[in-house]
C-alpha cells in the first residue's frame, strides 16, 4: 500500500465487466488532467486495496474511487466524484450529489445487477495496450 502514489485517485473496476471496460476508457480519454490510475478489482491489488479500506467486495458491485490516505468512495457517489474530476459537462452529473445516496444508488444498482446481461463478460481483465500501461496499476 506505500507503493500506491499519493497524488492520484484511484478507480476500482470490474475488471471482466465490458460496461467496466468501456467506461475506463471513457475515463482515461478524459482524463486530462492526469488524476486518475485503474487497478481491477479482481487483481491482487484490487484485492489488497479493498481489504484495506475494508470494503467486502463480495457485498457491492461496485466501482470504487480510493484517494490514498483520504477517502473511498463506490457506487453513485464514485461515479459522481469522478465526473466532477473530469471537469467541463461531465461535472454536471455531480448535481445528483444533492440526492441522498440511497436513492442515487437505486439506479446505480439497477444498472450493475444487469451489466452482464446488458454489455457482455470477458473471460479474463483487459490488457493495456503500451500507451494506457502507465496508468493502470
Amino acid at each position: 500500500m506505500e507503493n500506491l502514489p499519493k497524488d492520484k485517485k484511484i478507480i476500482l473496476f470490474d475488471g471482466v465487466c465490458n460496461l467496466c471496460d468501456s467506461t475506463v476508457q471513457f475515463v482515461i480519454k478524459n482524463d486530462k488532467k492526469d488524476i486518475f490510475r485503474f487497478v481491477p478489482l479482481q487483481s491482487d491489488l484490487g484485492k489488497e486495496i479493498t481489504a484495506y479500506i475494508g470494503l467486502d467486495t463480495s457485498k457491492t458491485d461496485s466501482i470504487v474511487l480510493y484517494e490514498p490516505g483520504k477517502a473511498y468512495y463506490y457506487k453513485a457517489d464514485a461515479a459522481m466524484k469522478i465526473a466532477k474530476d473530469l471537469g467541463g459537462v461531465y461535472s454536471l452529473l455531480n448535481a445528483f450529489s444533492v440526492l441522498p445516496s440511497s436513492l442515487t444508488n437505486v439506479a446505480y444498482d439497477y444498472v450493475a445487477r444487469n451489466r452482464y446481461k446488458w454489455y457482455g463478460k470477458k473471460d479474463e481483465c483487459m490488457i493495456p495496450t503500451p500507451e494506457m500501461r502507465a496508468k493502470f496499476l
